[in-house]
């Protein structure tokens, strides 16, 4: 298992986020869902100009072991997918948390303070 880099938030329901400017974050699954996960096989994801609420499914993954739902972090507008992720899958086995899923403008910054740190994500998948 990697080290979970400082500079991401986390969800309980393992997706990152990255501050990237202007409202705006990109959201991928942590290493630790990666590797519970197995070989990732397929992303379904959100479309773009998708308004998500926080904590909405919002996409899934599948994987040769099971498939699995995505949720929104926070409130916002989905802007971009990684398109890469269609043809290429493995891309988030290979290095989840360099590897974006989708990016949101975020509806209110403020959402992003109830998302873990680095040490209390940590904490959470030790329980």
């Amino acid at each position: 298992m990697s080290d979970f880099p400082e500079e991401l938030k986390y969800a309980e329901t393992h997706e990152w986020i990255k501050q990237e400017a202007d409202n705006i974050i990109s959201v991928g699954i942590t290493d630790f869902a990666q590797s519970e996960l197995g070989d990732l096989v397929f992303f379904d994801l959100p479309e773009i100009g998708r308004q998500l609420v926080a904590k909405e499914q919002c996409a899934v993954v599948e994987s040769v072991k099971t498939a699995s739902d995505l949720f929104s972090p926070v409130a916002g507008e989905v802007i971009a997918v990684n398109e890469a992720l269609e043809d290429e899958p493995e891309l988030v086995n290979e290095d989840a948390h360099n590897t974006w899923l989708f990016r949101l403008k975020v509806n209110n910054s403020s959402d992003l303070d109830a998302l873990l740190d680095t040490g209390a994500y940590a904490e959470f998948i030790e329980e």
